[in-house]
């Protein structure tokens, strides 16, 4: 059976995330590690540090995942932004190292009217800057987008790009698909058949070994809108069937989800997660 988290918060430092993750039943789960909504990170104190990595080996979940702050562009034409965003990437890669963190989870940004060429051509270069000084275990993933304008990895050939372009570093590359940006960018996923059709689509342009974490959230929005909101399992445009097959599928058996799903009056964490996990149980 798939291995099941959602984000957890680290008020209060770092540490305090595994517990949290085991108050919600998660097998998995995922942190900002730092506020998200800042370029600048406080220093993780090795108190907490140490704290963390004994609570995290001894809990047994895995992965544990971070995920880049909201700030950073790595396709920006912006020079001041785009290298504040270049060290903010290294920056959280030797965070994750030294939190023994699995992986750590990007998108690759917006090219602001530039073009997907040059947007491109500016990722690959973050890229390679950064791994140039960085020779830790942590996985870089790069999160597809659902494809709002000027955005970067909306389509599977934008990764493919890169990901070809990095041929050297394939080791610390992987990618992560978000259901919800996957369907509003127009891959369908709310049948079986629908789904499978994709994942041929990602075997043939990327290859299915370098899928090594999925975000499982529903859309608001339509097929192919560009609507970025996520909404609770089942309820939204992909719907039950779709996750019912997705949380199926055998090639996907082996992979982590973790939620990203809403918290309100309808439905909290631990019951996107008990749904999701009903889904997955579900013997066809």
């Amino acid at each position: 059976m798939v291995r099941l988290g959602v984000h957890v918060s680290v008020a209060g430092g770092v540490d305090r995330a595994v517990s949290r993750a085991r108050e919600k039943g998660c097998d998995a789960f995922q942190i900002f590690s730092s506020n998200p909504r800042k370029w600048r990170s406080n220093p993780i104190p090795g108190e907490s540090r140490t704290r963390f990595l004994a609570q995290l080996k001894q809990s047994g979940l895995s992965p544990a995942v971070d995920h880049m702050p909201y700030l950073p562009n790595l396709a920006s034409a912006k020079e001041e932004v785009y290298a504040k965003s270049v060290q903010a990437l290294a920056r959280e890669l030797e965070r994750c190292q030294a939190l023994g963190i699995s992986y750590l989870v990007t998108h690759l940004g917006s090219h602001l009217g530039e073009g997907r060429e040059k947007g491109l051509a500016r990722i690959v270069n973050a890229l390679q800057t950064v791994f140039s000084e960085y020779d830790g275990d942590t996985v870089l993933l790069l999160e597809n987008s659902a494809g709002t304008k000027n955005s970067m990895g909306s389509t599977f050939s934008d990764i493919t790009a890169v990901l070809q372009s990095l041929p050297a570093e394939r080791r610390r590359l992987g990618v992560c698909l978000d259901t919800c940006h996957l369907h509003a960018a127009g891959y369908d996923l709310r049948t079986p058949s629908a789904l499978q059709a994709t994942l041929d689509m990602f075997q043939d342009c990327i290859g299915q070994e370098l899928l090594m974490l999925i975000h499982l959230n529903d859309c608001k929005g339509l097929l192919g809108s560009h609507f970025d909101r996520h909404e609770h399992i089942g309820l939204g445009q992909i719907g039950m069937e779709g996750f019912r097959a997705i949380l199926c599928h055998p090639a996907l058996a082996d992979l982590a989800m973790i939620l990203e799903t809403p918290v309100d009056a309808r439905r909290d964490d631990k019951g996107n997660l008990e749904v999701a996990r009903r889904l997955a149980s579900v013997i066809k």
